[in-house]
C-alpha cells in the first residue's frame, strides 16, 4: 500500500498536470488575432508615426474585442477610455441618487455635463474597440466619436452657464447668447470633424467614395481641420473662465478656491489639445512608442484627468455659489438644459447618418458584386 504522504504528492501531482492541459487547452480554444506593420495595412489604417501593431484591417467582431486583451497600438487606446468611463458613470449615479437631481432644475445642467463625460471616453473606446472591421467601419466609428466628443463640449458649456460664470457676466448679453451660440457650435463641430474625413457627403454616393475621401486625398489638411472643429468649441466654452481666472480684477471676480482645480483642468486641457496636433513623442522615434507611451494614449489619459479636475471644479463652484446663483443668474428651464442637450443629440445623430450612408451604400455594393 501506498503511504498517505505518497498518495497525496501523486494526486497533487495529477491535479497539476490536468490543470496545465486545461490551460492549454483553453488558450488554443482562444486564438489570439495577429498583429501587423504598417506596410501590411492599407493607408486607411495608417497611424503618424506608429510602425507596427496594428490589426487585421478586416477583422471580426470577436477579434475585435479579443484585442483588448493582447497587445496592439490601439490597446491602451482602449483601456485608458474605456475604464474612466465607469468612474464618471458612477459620479453621475451619484448625482442623480444623492442630489435627487431630477426634482431641481438648478442640477440638471450638472446631469447633462455628467452624461456627456460619460458618453465621450465609453463611445472612444468602442471606437478604437472595432475600427478595424473594415475602412468603412472606421469612419463610422470615429463619426460617433466625434459626436461625442461635440456633446461634451455641449455639456461643459452648460455647466460653465449655470455655475461658473463670473459675477460679473453673470445675465448680462453674452451670458444669454452663451448655450444658444454652444448649441450651435456642437453642430457646427460634429459636421466639420466628419467632414474632415469624408468630405462632402453628397458628393459621396458612388462605389469609389473611398477614394475621394478628404482624409485619404489631403491627410494634413484632414488634421488641421478636426483640430480646428474641436479646439473652436473649447476655447468658446472656456471664455468666461479664462476671463474669471486670469483677467478679472477687482469685485465680482468670483476670485475663490476652485479657481486653482479650474487652473489645473486648463493646463491638462492644452497639454492634451498639444499631444493630439503634435503626435509626440513618436515622431521623434517613429516606431518606438507603438505599443506603450505614443501620443493618443497619452491624449486619453490627460483628457481624463482635466475631465476630472474641470468636474471638481464645477462641483465645487455649484455647492459654494448655489444661494447666490438662483437669486441672480439666469433661471435653469428644461429648454436651455435637457432640451437643448436632446435637441443637439438628435441632430448629431442625423449628421452621422448623413455621412455615414455613402460608405454603407458603398459596402453593399461591394457585397452585391461579389455574390455576381
Amino acid at each position: 500500500m501506498c503511504k498517505p504522504s505518497t498518495y497525496t504528492e501523486t494526486t497533487a501531482g495529477l491535479e497539476g498536470v490536468a490543470q496545465q492541459l486545461l490551460t492549454k487547452i483553453m488558450f488554443s480554444l482562444i486564438k489570439l488575432p495577429r498583429v501587423f506593420t504598417i506596410k501590411q495595412v492599407p493607408q486607411v489604417f495608417h497611424e503618424d508615426s506608429i510602425i507596427s501593431g496594428y490589426r487585421h484591417p478586416h477583422s471580426s467582431a470577436t477579434d475585435c474585442i479579443l484585442s483588448l486583451f493582447h497587445m496592439t497600438n490601439e490597446t491602451l487606446n482602449i483601456w485608458t477610455h474605456f475604464l474612466p468611463s465607469w468612474y464618471f458613470l458612477w459620479k453621475l449615479v451619484s448625482v442623480v441618487l444623492i442630489l435627487t437631481a431630477w426634482q431641481e432644475s438648478f442640477t440638471w445642467p450638472l446631469v447633462v455635463y455628467l452624461v456627456s463625460c460619460c458618453i465621450y471616453p465609453l463611445l472612444s473606446s468602442c471606437a478604437h474597440t472595432f475600427s478595424s472591421m473594415s475602412a468603412q467601419a472606421r469612419h463610422i466609428c470615429f463619426f460617433f466619436d466625434y459626436g461625442a466628443l461635440s456633446f461634451y463640449s455641449l455639456g461643459s458649456a452648460m455647466s460653465y452657464s449655470a455655475y461658473v460664470f463670473p459675477d460679473k457676466w453673470v445675465n448680462n448679453v453674452f451670458h444669454r447668447c452663451y448655450i444658444p451660440i454652444a448649441v450651435l457650435n456642437t453642430i457646427v463641430c460634429t459636421g466639420t470633424a466628419c467632414y474632415s474625413r469624408l468630405g462632402s457627403p453628397f458628393r459621396q454616393y458612388s462605389p469609389d467614395a473611398i477614394k475621394r475621401l478628404s482624409e485619404f486625398q489631403r491627410p494634413k489638411f484632414s488634421k488641421c481641420l478636426r483640430v480646428v472643429a474641436f479646439a473652436y468649441p473649447y476655447l468658446f466654452d472656456n471664455i468666461p473662465l479664462f476671463y474669471r481666472v486670469f483677467l478679472c480684477v477687482g469685485e465680482g471676480c468670483t476670485d475663490n478656491d476652485t479657481n486653482t482645480l479650474h487652473c489645473y483642468h486648463i493646463a491638462l486641457a492644452f497639454l492634451t489639445g498639444f499631444l493630439f496636433a503634435t503626435h509626440l513623442p513618436e515622431r521623434l522615434a517613429p516606431g518606438s512608442f507603438d505599443f506603450i507611451g505614443h501620443s493618443h494614449q497619452l491624449f486619453h489619459v490627460c483628457s481624463v484627468f482635466a475631465t476630472h479636475f474641470q468636474m471638481k471644479a464645477i462641483e465645487q463652484d455649484m455647492m459654494s455659489r448655489r444661494t447666490w446663483l438662483l437669486e441672480n443668474s439666469i433661471p435653469i428651464t428644461f429648454a436651455n438644459s435637457i432640451g437643448a442637450a436632446l435637441f443637439c443629440v438628435v441632430v448629431n445623430l442625423l449628421i452621422i447618418i448623413l455621412y455615414s450612408l455613402p460608405l454603407l451604400c458603398r459596402s453593399l455594393f461591394l457585397k452585391k458584386k461579389h455574390k455576381k
